[in-house]
């Protein structure tokens, strides 16, 4: 199944980050270029930088000099998500383009790709619970409240990937048809943030 294999590549992704952990550290990627292996991969990359970026954020007592540099690189890093998403769902705009749908055939509210999206976030949420049921410098109450998180977050991995093999399946056989739309981001825009083009 397709999300059993992107699970994996997410997996792998974290744990390479996590040898170093370190936001600034050189990215390379296994995979080839050619193959949605590699978008998957670089995907969850971000995901993972970014979770980092938004814990050192959260520091009350880092510069504020510093606070507002990592706010840019969380910006920069938000449109490069953006940015993957919709290279994976061309990917499968692609793949399926000779589908065609049938007569009763309906849309999905949510892409294939920001499913995807979810599933990447998810697996650094599981990442980083598993890392809090591991501590040994934790109250047996917080390992406790962790362990049921965790149980409550594996579940949730069970549904979404099955929700979204059911998905690829059903665009397959043509029930239901593939509609994307540009996220239309606007804050990066000096055209459309009205602060950026009074500054031209």
């Amino acid at each position: 199944m397709f999300s059993k294999s992107a699970f994996k590549i997410f997996e792998e992704s974290i744990s390479k980050y996590h040898i170093k952990d370190d936001v600034n550290q050189s990215f390379s990627n296994p995979y080839p270029k050619t193959d949605i292996t590699h978008l998957l991969y670089r995907k969850n990359w971000i995901d993972t930088v970014q979770w980092h970026y938004e814990d050192i954020i959260r520091d009350p007592e880092i510069d504020p000099g510093k606070a507002l540099e990592l706010k840019r690189k969380i910006d920069a890093s938000n449109q490069d998500r953006t940015d993957l998403v919709e290279y994976i769902d061309s990917y499968f705009l692609n793949k399926y383009q000779s589908v065609q749908a049938l007569p009763n055939a309906r849309i999905n509210s949510e892409s294939p790709a920001w499913a995807i999206d979810r599933l990447s976030i998810l697996a650094l949420k599981i990442y980083h619970m598993q890392e809090e049921v591991n501590r040994t410098d934790a109250s047996k109450e917080h390992l406790e409240k962790c362990r049921q998180k965790l149980d409550i977050l594996l579940e949730q991995k069970e549904d979404l990937s099955t929700a979204i093999d059911q998905l690829l399946s059903a665009i397959e056989e043509g029930s239901i048809y593939m509609k994307t739309y540009k996220q239309m981001k606007m804050y990066n825009d000096e055209e459309l943030n009205p602060v950026l083009r009074g500054q031209k």
